[in-house]
Protein backbone atom coordinates (compact mmCIF):
# COMPACT_ATOMS: atom_id res chain seq x y z
CA UNK A 1 0.00 0.00 0.00
CA UNK A 2 1.17 3.60 -0.98
CA UNK A 3 1.97 5.76 2.08
CA UNK A 4 1.04 9.23 1.32
CA UNK A 5 2.60 12.25 3.02
CA UNK A 6 1.86 16.14 3.12
CA UNK A 7 4.62 17.94 2.31
CA UNK A 8 6.65 19.69 5.49
CA UNK A 9 4.34 22.63 6.61
CA UNK A 10 7.37 25.31 5.90
CA UNK A 11 7.68 24.12 1.78
CA UNK A 12 4.66 26.71 0.93
CA UNK A 13 4.61 30.39 2.44
CA UNK A 14 1.82 31.93 3.56
CA UNK A 15 1.21 34.02 0.58
CA UNK A 16 2.41 30.93 -2.32
CA UNK A 17 -0.18 28.85 -3.09
CA UNK A 18 0.26 25.36 -5.23
CA UNK A 19 0.73 25.16 -8.77
CA UNK A 20 -2.34 23.99 -10.96
CA UNK A 21 -2.91 20.45 -11.15
CA UNK A 22 -2.44 18.75 -14.31
CA UNK A 23 -5.78 18.21 -16.19
CA UNK A 24 -6.38 14.63 -15.58
CA UNK A 25 -9.06 11.98 -16.55
CA UNK A 26 -12.19 11.90 -14.92
CA UNK A 27 -13.10 9.75 -12.04
CA UNK A 28 -15.14 7.06 -13.22
CA UNK A 29 -18.24 7.05 -11.10
CA UNK A 30 -19.04 3.82 -10.51
CA UNK A 31 -14.82 3.12 -9.12
CA UNK A 32 -15.96 6.17 -6.88
CA UNK A 33 -19.00 4.93 -5.47
CA UNK A 34 -17.16 1.13 -4.69
CA UNK A 35 -13.64 3.37 -3.03
CA UNK A 36 -15.93 5.59 -1.05
CA UNK A 37 -18.78 2.79 0.06
CA UNK A 38 -15.79 1.71 1.70
CA UNK A 39 -16.15 4.44 4.53
CA UNK A 40 -18.48 3.53 6.58
CA UNK A 41 -21.66 6.20 7.88
CA UNK A 42 -24.10 6.32 10.12
CA UNK A 43 -27.56 7.25 8.54
CA UNK A 44 -29.64 9.90 9.77
CA UNK A 45 -33.22 11.20 9.33
CA UNK A 46 -33.49 15.18 8.68
CA UNK A 47 -37.17 16.26 9.66
CA UNK A 48 -39.38 19.33 9.69
CA UNK A 49 -42.96 19.94 9.83
CA UNK A 50 -44.75 21.62 6.32
CA UNK A 51 -46.80 24.34 6.18
CA UNK A 52 -49.87 21.88 7.15
CA UNK A 53 -48.23 20.48 9.83
CA UNK A 54 -47.39 17.09 8.84
CA UNK A 55 -43.98 15.94 8.98
CA UNK A 56 -41.51 15.94 5.88
CA UNK A 57 -37.81 14.38 5.69
CA UNK A 58 -35.21 12.32 3.86
CA UNK A 59 -32.88 9.47 5.19
CA UNK A 60 -29.19 11.03 4.96
CA UNK A 61 -25.57 9.30 5.40
CA UNK A 62 -23.76 12.72 4.86
CA UNK A 63 -23.95 14.35 8.37
CA UNK A 64 -20.81 15.97 10.62
CA UNK A 65 -20.09 17.77 13.36
CA UNK A 66 -19.17 21.15 11.85
CA UNK A 67 -18.06 23.32 14.96
CA UNK A 68 -18.47 23.56 18.75
CA UNK A 69 -18.53 26.88 19.01
CA UNK A 70 -20.73 28.01 17.61
CA UNK A 71 -22.55 24.38 17.81
CA UNK A 72 -22.69 23.35 14.06
CA UNK A 73 -23.30 20.11 12.27
CA UNK A 74 -23.07 19.75 8.39
CA UNK A 75 -24.81 17.81 5.89
CA UNK A 76 -25.44 17.22 2.30
CA UNK A 77 -28.22 16.68 0.34
CA UNK A 78 -29.06 15.53 -2.99
CA UNK A 79 -30.26 18.50 -5.71
CA UNK A 80 -32.60 15.63 -6.45
CA UNK A 81 -34.28 15.21 -3.17
CA UNK A 82 -38.09 16.25 -3.66
CA UNK A 83 -38.42 16.46 0.30
CA UNK A 84 -35.46 18.75 0.93
CA UNK A 85 -37.37 22.12 -0.25
CA UNK A 86 -40.22 21.53 2.37
CA UNK A 87 -37.14 21.04 5.35
CA UNK A 88 -35.42 23.65 4.46
CA UNK A 89 -38.23 26.26 3.97
CA UNK A 90 -38.90 25.16 7.46
CA UNK A 91 -36.07 27.02 8.53
CA UNK A 92 -35.64 24.59 11.44
CA UNK A 93 -35.71 20.13 11.26
CA UNK A 94 -34.68 17.34 13.48
CA UNK A 95 -31.71 14.85 12.63
CA UNK A 96 -31.90 11.66 14.30
CA UNK A 97 -29.71 9.86 14.05
CA UNK A 98 -30.59 5.97 13.55
CA UNK A 99 -30.28 2.91 15.45
CA UNK A 100 -29.26 -0.58 14.23
CA UNK A 101 -32.97 -1.75 14.96
CA UNK A 102 -34.27 1.50 12.53
CA UNK A 103 -33.85 0.01 8.98
CA UNK A 104 -37.64 -0.03 8.17
CA UNK A 105 -36.93 3.83 9.21
CA UNK A 106 -34.37 4.59 6.98
CA UNK A 107 -36.22 2.76 3.99
CA UNK A 108 -39.94 4.62 4.66
CA UNK A 109 -37.66 7.89 4.59
CA UNK A 110 -35.45 6.91 2.15
CA UNK A 111 -38.05 6.64 -0.66
CA UNK A 112 -39.36 8.96 -3.72
CA UNK A 113 -42.82 10.90 -3.00
CA UNK A 114 -45.69 9.82 -0.86
CA UNK A 115 -45.98 9.86 2.52
CA UNK A 116 -42.75 9.00 4.53
CA UNK A 117 -43.54 8.59 8.03
CA UNK A 118 -46.66 6.23 7.62
CA UNK A 119 -45.81 3.77 10.06
CA UNK A 120 -42.72 5.84 11.71
CA UNK A 121 -43.37 6.88 15.16
CA UNK A 122 -42.29 10.57 15.52
CA UNK A 123 -42.45 13.81 17.89
CA UNK A 124 -42.38 17.39 17.60
CA UNK A 125 -39.85 19.41 19.53
CA UNK A 126 -40.39 22.22 21.53
CA UNK A 127 -38.52 23.79 18.67
CA UNK A 128 -40.47 22.86 16.02
CA UNK A 129 -38.02 20.11 15.27
CA UNK A 130 -39.43 16.80 13.97
CA UNK A 131 -37.53 13.90 16.56
CA UNK A 132 -37.72 9.88 15.18
CA UNK A 133 -38.91 8.13 18.21
CA UNK A 134 -36.01 5.74 19.22
CA UNK A 135 -33.56 7.34 17.75
CA UNK A 136 -30.15 7.18 18.95
CA UNK A 137 -29.26 10.21 19.09
CA UNK A 138 -31.35 13.90 17.69
CA UNK A 139 -30.29 17.49 17.42
CA UNK A 140 -33.00 20.05 17.22
CA UNK A 141 -31.36 22.62 14.45
CA UNK A 142 -31.59 26.16 13.01
CA UNK A 143 -30.78 26.52 9.52
CA UNK A 144 -27.69 28.31 8.77
CA UNK A 145 -26.06 28.00 5.42
CA UNK A 146 -26.69 26.06 2.08
CA UNK A 147 -23.98 26.18 -0.74
CA UNK A 148 -24.09 24.62 -4.34
CA UNK A 149 -21.45 21.75 -4.17
CA UNK A 150 -21.79 19.64 -7.58
CA UNK A 151 -25.00 17.28 -7.14
CA UNK A 152 -25.60 18.24 -3.79
CA UNK A 153 -26.27 21.12 -1.45
CA UNK A 154 -24.11 21.28 1.01
CA UNK A 155 -25.80 22.52 4.14
CA UNK A 156 -24.70 24.43 7.68
CA UNK A 157 -27.34 24.38 10.90
CA UNK A 158 -27.02 25.47 14.31
CA UNK A 159 -27.89 23.22 16.80
CA UNK A 160 -30.38 24.50 19.49
CA UNK A 161 -30.82 20.90 21.13
CA UNK A 162 -29.54 17.52 21.56
CA UNK A 163 -30.91 14.34 23.35
CA UNK A 164 -29.67 11.09 23.55
CA UNK A 165 -30.55 7.61 24.68
CA UNK A 166 -29.04 5.34 26.92
CA UNK A 167 -27.25 1.97 25.15
CA UNK A 168 -27.79 0.80 21.00
CA UNK A 169 -25.95 0.22 18.57
CA UNK A 170 -25.69 2.62 14.97
CA UNK A 171 -27.10 1.73 11.57
CA UNK A 172 -24.59 2.55 9.20
CA UNK A 173 -24.21 2.16 5.73
CA UNK A 174 -21.17 0.67 4.09
CA UNK A 175 -20.48 -0.66 1.06
CA UNK A 176 -24.07 -0.21 -0.70
CA UNK A 177 -25.44 -1.93 1.92
CA UNK A 178 -26.63 -1.98 5.70
CA UNK A 179 -24.46 -2.23 8.45
CA UNK A 180 -24.28 -2.99 12.18
CA UNK A 181 -21.68 -1.74 14.63
CA UNK A 182 -21.31 -2.78 17.70
CA UNK A 183 -19.46 -0.85 20.51
CA UNK A 184 -18.76 -1.52 24.02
Amino acid sequence: MERLTAPPAAALGPAETPAPAPAEAPVDPAAFREVLGAFASGITVLAATDADGSPVGLACQSFASLSLDPPLVLLCVGKGSSSWPAVRDAGRFGVSILGADQRAVCEALGRRGGDKFTGVEWETSAHGAVRVTGALATADCALETVHEAGDHWLVTARVLELTTREGGSPLLYFRSDYATGAFG
